[in-house]
């Protein structure tokens, strides 16, 4: 069951009097993030109002996140869907016309936040997608396959995530995995990017990605058009694609073998030094661990 731990005072979407205010209601989901939060709310000053979605963190995040101004909600998690940001987008008395999401280990640059300023204008765009710049073990990944884009900014009302799976459970993680945003509407894309430290330390990269492994698995079992989610299209958008691909990868021999060699030859992986290479070799191994998911839910545990 997910509760609202105390229901956050609502703040007005209002021009701030002592800086220029971007006029958006800003989700951020976290557990335990100490290391990043503060970095990624500093930069978040100019916005309106900041709602930082916990998960009962043990480590100071939510005293953090009150120390910026942000509005602290716990959500606690059983099972099922929604999952964290679709239930924050549904539940929170969120006061902007617009939704940025972003996650603790993400950054907006000061050249990001004013082309937001001037894209939310535009009354013919309901979402833009905002490119990830990869930072990975201290270096930025420029090669790998490692730049992606996310629906990250878009109309309160006129953008939700794709359910892909109905019945999840606990152990696939309290958040929403590759699950994307769908916009109705007119979409577009932003020319600056996110700033994505994608690794505190391997250790909790490693526990994250094994969640996440269990999710894909059984997403990956249920049958085709049982889900509610974007179609796997090889000419389509740049999520479309990467279903796409993956789906065929996933069917073949050695598959996890095959994404290293793409990763780190093909797209240049190597390129990006040693991180490029724990990149590349980790992108792997969380595929062979879903395979492996896949065939211990088929043949069972015995």
């Amino acid at each position: 069951m997910t509760v609202i731990e105390a229901k956050p005072e609502t703040e007005l979407c209002r021009p701030s009097a002592l800086a220029p205010t971007l006029p958006v209601s800003v989700i951020v989901p976290v557990r335990n993030e100490a290391v990043n939060l503060a970095r990624c709310l500093e930069a978040l000053a100019e916005a309106a109002e900041i709602y930082v979605i916990d998960s009962q963190s043990t480590d100071d995040t939510a005293a953090i996140a009150r120390s910026y101004g942000a509005q602290v909600v716990q959500f606690y998690y059983s099972g099922g869907w929604p999952k964290k940001r679709q239930w924050a987008m549904e539940t929170l008395p969120l006061s902007c016309e617009w939704i940025l999401l972003l996650d603790a280990d993400e950054i907006v640059t000061p050249e990001l936040i004013e082309e937001m300023r001037g894209a939310i204008r535009n009354p013919g765009v309901n979402g833009y997608s905002i490119r990830l710049q990869m930072r990975f073990l201290g270096r930025v990944l420029r090669h790998g396959d490692a730049s992606f884009w996310k629906m990250s900014l878009f109309r309160k009302g006129r953008g939700w995530f794709e359910c892909r799976l109905k019945d999840q459970d606990a152990s696939m993680a309290d958040i929403e995995v590759h699950e994307h945003v769908v916009v109705d509407g007119t979409a577009g894309r932003l020319r600056h990017a996110l700033i994505h430290h994608n690794v505190a330390s391997l250790e909790r990269y490693i526990a994250k990605h094994n969640e996440y492994s269990n999710w894909e698995a059984r997403v990956l079992l249920e049958p085709a058009g049982e889900a509610e989610e974007l179609s796997a299209d090889l000419f389509g958008s740049q999520a479309q694609r990467r279903r796409w691909l993956k789906r065929k990868l996933y069917s073949l021999p050695g598959s996890p073998v095959l994404l290293f060699l793409y990763r780190y030859f093909l797209c240049l992986g190597f390129a990006d030094g040693i991180p490029g290479l724990i990149y590349c070799c980790f992108q792997a191994v969380q595929m062979f661990h879903t395979k492996a998911k896949i065939y211990e839910l088929r043949h069972g545990r015995n």
